[in-house]
């Protein structure tokens, strides 16, 4: 069968992904102490192969982690407002650019923003500093919405096979925009994240019964198996 894995390595927004001998991780952060104690070293032995970062906040992008899972061919794309935090070499992006990575890798990065009528109660992600990616993998779309509320930009986006989205509610929209994101993209499968303190079952309960749309909740250090393409 043809498999995706997804490893969740914090509880922010850090989630590795395995697709077809391909490494990919999003967002390799956290906040405070090194969080993953319980995710063995050997996690990190395997080098990835392309590494996105949404922007540049210590839970999405910390030089620890980042030095922990990047080897000489790794590919880093992040963020412009990432330019400091960052070595020589790393390709920066704003919403609306394209990055082609080889056969069969397309990266797009897209708008990811809080907004006034928004849920999040703390606005510090402001339109055209941050992004989101849409990820094209070997025919296989990845949307990771990085920290952002529900957008008008987000009913463009389509035929999703997986859909990072938070759902904390304080920096991003909360588990209610949340659903509504769910409902606008369709993906295959949704996976909640950057939840702080809410309940990552509440998630599937906000947003009921989609039989186009499996919603799969992952604790830091848990791994899922997907079935990769429609």
């Amino acid at each position: 069968m043809d498999t995706v894995e997804i490893t969740r390595l914090s509880k922010y927004s850090w989630f590795e992904i395995k697709y077809h001998g391909r490494i990919i991780h999003f967002d390799p952060g956290y906040a405070g102490y090194f969080e993953n104690q319980k995710i063995s070293e050997k996690e990190f032995e395997q080098k990835a192969d392309l590494v996105l970062i949404s922007h540049f906040h210590k839970d999405h992008l910390q030089p620890e982690a980042l030095k922990r899972i990047t080897g000489p061919e790794t590919k880093i794309i992040a963020s412009l407002n990432c330019a400091d935090r960052l070595e020589k070499g790393a390709v920066l992006v704003k919403p609306g650019d394209v990055i082609e990575i080889g056969a069969g890798v397309m990266v797009h990065a897209v708008d990811a923003y809080n907004t006034p009528e928004g849920h999040s109660t703390k606005k510090f992600h402001h339109r055209g500093e941050c992004v989101g990616y849409v990820l094209d993998l070997d025919g296989m779309r990845i949307y990771f919405a990085g920290d952002t509320d529900f957008i008008p930009e987000m009913r463009k986006i389509a035929d999703v096979d997986i859909a990072f989205l938070p759902v904390g509610g304080t920096f991003t929209m909360d588990m209610g925009e949340a659903a509504c994101a769910v409902a606008a993209i369709r993906p295959r499968f949704a996976i909640p994240m950057h939840q702080l303190q809410a309940e990552l079952d509440d998630f599937k309960k906000e947003s009921g019964i989609r039989p186009e749309t499996e919603i799969i909740t992952l604790k830091t250090g848990e791994r899922k198996l997907l079935c990769g393409k429609k």
